[in-house]
């Protein structure tokens, strides 16, 4: 295969699962990290997504699927195996699979191979694997750590800049506080604190604290949410995770959280 050709874009069927929260971005003013499974079950990273600044007509949902033309990254730049650059002005919405769907969410779901976090870590030094599901034999807790409120420097310049189109960037709270899943695989004795970066869980504080007037308030309620709801016992609950690139360091980028089957 030509170098040219290891490049060209080419079209992808893909349901998205996976919309992180938006970080700043020097290149994209701001950028979201979009992941998701072809019809086959497969993997596919979609980055850069500057989200927020796409037309209606391209602004997909969690669980919609989408067609889109993509090519291969820059091994230089992202090595990961499943990561493509998307062509956004092809992206064509699809069906969506709307909340409460969990059966016709489940088939396309159970169409991914489920991992523990020690398989995942070995799959990322075979061959640079970094996305997968993760069905943890016990959830132990949410972690809600307070932090800073405000970006890094380099990234609090972006916002007084204006873009290359003349477009001024919009508004981005930043969360400030991290939160964590603790839990154990079937496989080890480990006990995991990983990251969670999903959209989902930011849009939730920040429509908690307007509810309920305090930051501490809304954090423990996304806390609840995240663990007594969403890893309740009735509930067959996967954790969607993914690598930062270019470490080996996994996050929690979503969570399938179906009723467990009668």
């Amino acid at each position: 295969m030509s170098a040219a050709s290891r490049y060209e874009f080419s079209h992808q069927r893909i349901l998205i699962l996976v919309k992180t929260y938006p970080h700043p971005s020097e290149s994209s003013i701001e950028l979201v990290c979009t992941a998701g499974i072809t019809e086959d079950g497969a993997w596919i990273r979609l980055y850069p997504v500057d989200f927020r600044y796409q037309p209606e007509v391209r602004r997909f949902k969690k669980y919609q699927w989408i067609d889109v033309d993509t090519r291969p990254r820059d091994p230089s730049r992202d090595g990961r195996k499943e990561s493509r650059v998307p062509n956004l002005h092809s992206v064509q919405l699809g069906g969506w699979l709307p909340p409460g769907d969990w059966s016709e969410r489940r088939k396309i779901v159970g169409r991914a191979a489920l991992h523990t976090m020690d398989e995942l870590h070995a799959f990322y030094e075979e061959d640079r694997t970094s996305l997968g599901i993760v069905s943890p034999l016990e959830i132990l807790d949410v972690e809600a750590c307070s932090c800073t409120r405000e970006w890094p420097p380099r990234w609090q310049e972006i916002f007084t800049k204006i873009s290359l189109f003349g477009e001024r960037p919009r508004l981005l709270h930043k969360v400030p506080y991290t939160f964590r899943y603790v839990f154990r695989c079937p496989d080890s004795r480990k006990v995991y604190k990983r990251a969670i970066l999903d959209w989902e869980l930011g849009a939730l504080f920040w429509h908690e604290v307007r509810r309920l007037g305090s930051e501490g308030k809304a954090a423990s309620s996304v806390r609840q949410k995240f663990l007594d709801q969403m890893c309740a016992p009735s509930r067959d609950t996967r954790l969607f995770v993914g690598t930062h690139w270019p470490y080996n360091t996994w996050l929690v980028l979503g969570v399938f959280w179906p009723p467990k089957d009668q």
